[in-house]
């Protein structure tokens, strides 16, 4: 029912990092997009929905290296998971590729010689950077951690915040730290390349460009301001080079220096659509240079300094066209009954886990959209309201309407339904499809939450005619066939009209609706054709369950206790030591096999602080030798003060599933020895590896 032009859109959505599987954040966004472009493709508009790998950057280097396979390999292992991820949720990609292609190769070199030899924007300064002693080499930024500059963030990365969004260069964390091997970092001087984003010409076109109507929502442009306040004097020009070894695209002219990954991954937009493009033999320059083509970004929060700073500027000053049409949607984070996920921990929902127990996912798509608005506000998945909303508004409202209607039509009237009812003059219809501009309007401005509560609001108005007229009371009166008839017709078409509304977010639901109905695929110009008088439908089949309560209980980790905390009264079975304390029997015998089943790591204690609030726990920040730091609660806060514990070698259990706690995530167990009565032997003693071991050693 749109009375605009075809538009021509090209949408993508961030490109996820390829060192590990999507998480549910991931799925989050990508529900969210393909449910605009699902809903803009049903207006008859055309859309090319495109996205990538992220796939350069030192830690999937160092990732490859430690699984003893080339970068390349590794990036491609992960790229064969995402299929099943995106298909198993309906998400509708016209094309997945990768940065690591000829396409972004050639794209990112061409963008760069522009801003070098046109724009005069790159620059070169030699700098102190960041190098770890004991890797042998100076660190990417992803592979420094520390506390945050602005807001004191503990754990946050060396280019941005992922707390506060706020970016910076990685010499101003505080107390800084290897993400590689826990070490402090040293200062070496290097020659880099920078992007000049400080002058006067970038600064004047952001602070434009920002400004522009219709571009950001309302508070991503506040936010920018800020980082553009001062006239820009407050920008920083832009690092983007790393040195050999380095995982990435060779910066032309310059030997053994490589883009920042944060260079070449928004280009890889442009590489997948110019992939996509040579598969369809389409002209991607002339889709480009067309005035009439639009580019959207969907991208979350976290990673706003770069789509909002950094890459408009790349392409307003290498001359790309698709500066002028380009719009970017930022989203919040998912939390989970509260509390905020770890994206680098991979705590919280598994979405393969959620497909694997069969759990219905046009379930997450509904519960998803109705939580989504066009601000840049967290949502929340609590498991109560998931089956509560679901169960409530899918089944018992919308569903429920075919399952009193069709029946009646296939049973006692051969399939065929009668809509020579369906005038303009009849209310019933006619309120239901009135609302079509409403509902269209809230879609196309992403607020997917107002939308589905105004179907739903239409499914109570149904509702309430199924219960004034009663079809199974008509159907007892064989005189009434007529009015049987005719009010099963009328609910029939209002759950084509409602199936219209609800397309975009159940597209597989809405097939289904189609196969029943007998009809084409649906489009948002058919809310006001009813169906044929006489048209014949088909068997009512089950359209879909109901949320069983215990499926939420399997989705998420069975909990684990990752303190490590002693009995405090000893069995009658356990005997006493020599020296007073009480020592434990033996646990019943076990096969090797039972034994080799526990992943025993030396770890190394890189970090160590109190937890507020708790009286028994220590937080310790753990190098195990894989590339990043794990994050251990341990109750041994009695025996310990945490300045005795950092940079000392211990054992952990490292392959214990992450447990959340009050007050964090605990990524695995500390070991400790203690008497099993600490009244007559009182103490807790952490195991101290003899000096040689090195963090990442399996104890066998």
């Amino acid at each position: 029912m749109s009375a605009t032009l075809p538009r021509k859109l090209f949408v993508t959505a961030a490109l996820p990092y390829a060192n590990a599987p999507f998480h549910i954040g991931h799925i989050m966004e990508y529900i969210q997009a393909d449910i605009w472009v699902r809903f803009q493709r049903m207006q008859g508009h055309e859309v090319d929905f495109v996205c990538a790998d992220d796939a350069h950057g030192t830690p999937i280097m160092i990732a490859a290296e430690k699984a003893g396979v080339t970068p390349q390999e590794f990036v491609a292992r992960i790229a064969a998971g995402r299929k099943q991820h995106l298909d198993g949720f309906h998400i509708s990609f016209d094309n997945w590729h990768s940065t690591d292609s000829p396409e972004n190769t050639e794209l990112s070199q061409a963008i760069y010689r522009r801003l070098r030899d046109d724009a005069k924007l790159i620059t070169t300064k030699t700098v102190e950077r960041f190098y770890d002693p004991v890797k042998g080499m100076f660190l990417a930024d992803r592979n420094i951690k520390g506390e945050c500059p602005k807001c004191g963030a503990k754990d946050q990365y060396g280019d941005n915040c992922e707390v506060c969004g706020a970016a910076y260069e990685p010499t101003e964390l505080k107390n800084p730290y290897s993400a590689l091997t826990g070490a402090t970092p040293v200062m070496k001087p290097v020659e880099q390349y920078f992007f000049k984003l400080s002058d006067p010409r970038c600064v004047a076109f952001l602070q434009d460009w920002l400004n522009t109507p219709g571009r950001l929502q309302p508070e991503m442009v506040n936010k920018v301001s800020e980082w553009l306040g001062n006239d820009g004097k407050d920008l920083a020009d832009w690092d983007i080079s790393r040195e050999a070894p380095y995982f990435g695209i060779p910066i032309p002219d310059a030997p053994g220096k490589y883009f920042y990954v944060w260079l070449d991954a928004p280009v890889g937009y442009l590489a997948s659509l110019k992939n996509y493009c040579s598969k369809k033999g389409i002209d991607y320059e002339a889709l480009l240079n067309d005035p009439a083509t639009e580019q959207i970004h969907f991208i979350g929060k976290d990673i706003v300094s770069f789509h909002l700073l950094f890459w408009p500027a790349m392409l307003k000053f290498s001359g790309h066209p698709v500066i002028d049409k380009l719009k970017v949607y930022v989203h919040g984070h998912l939390t989970v009954s509260g509390e905020k996920m770890s994206k680098s921990r991979g705590t919280g929902i598994s979405p393969l886990r959620y497909l694997e127990i069969g759990m219905n996912p046009e379930w997450l798509r509904y519960y998803i959209a109705s939580k989504l608005n066009a601000k840049v506000e967290d949502l929340d998945f609590n498991p109560e309201d998931f089956v509560a909303r679901v169960n409530s508004d899918l089944i018992g409202k919308y569903i429920n309407i075919a399952s009193r209607a069709a029946g009646f039509i296939t049973k006692r009237f051969d399939g065929k339904v009668v809509t020579d009812w369906a005038t303009a003059s009849d209310t019933f219809i006619s309120n239901l499809r009135n609302v079509a501009p409403e509902i269209h309007a809230m879609y196309d401005h992403r607020e997917f939450g107002k939308a589905l509560r105004a179907v739903m609001e239409q499914a109570d108005h149904i509702n309430a005619y199924v219960d004034a007229n009663k079809p199974w009371e008509l159907a007892k009166n064989p005189g009434k066939d007529a009015a049987l008839q005719e009010v099963c017709s009328r609910l029939l078409e209002a759950f084509r009209v409602l199936t219209i509304y609800l397309k975009p977010v159940l597209p597989e639901l809405a097939r289904q609706v189609e196969a029943l109905l007998n009809i084409e695929p649906l489009l948002w110009s058919q809310v006001g054709t009813p169906l044929p008088h006489g048209h014949k439908v088909n068997p009512y089949t089950h359209l879909m369950t109901r949320v069983d309560a215990k499926m939420l209980d399997a989705l998420f980790d069975a909990p684990i206790d990752a303190t490590a905390t002693p009995p405090s009264q000893p069995s009658p079975s356990q005997g006493e030591g020599a020296d007073g304390g009480t020592i434990e029997e033996l646990a019943p015998e076990i096969k090797i096999d039972d034994f080799t089943r526990i992943d025993l790591r030396i770890a190394k204690i890189v970090n160590c602080e109190q937890v507020d609030g708790s009286d028994k726990l220590l937080r310790l920040t753990l190098d195990v030798g894989e590339g990043r730091m794990r994050n251990v609660f341990s109750g041994i806060k009695s025996a310990y003060q945490p300045e005795e514990l950092i940079g000392k070698l211990t054992v952990m259990v490292a392959n214990l599933a992450p447990r959340k706690m009050k007050f964090g995530v605990s990524e695995g167990m500390v070991l400790a020895a203690s008497a099993s009565d600490e009244r007559a032997k009182p103490g807790i003693y952490i195991l101290n590896p003899w000096p040689g071991a090195e963090p990442g050693m399996r104890i066998r």
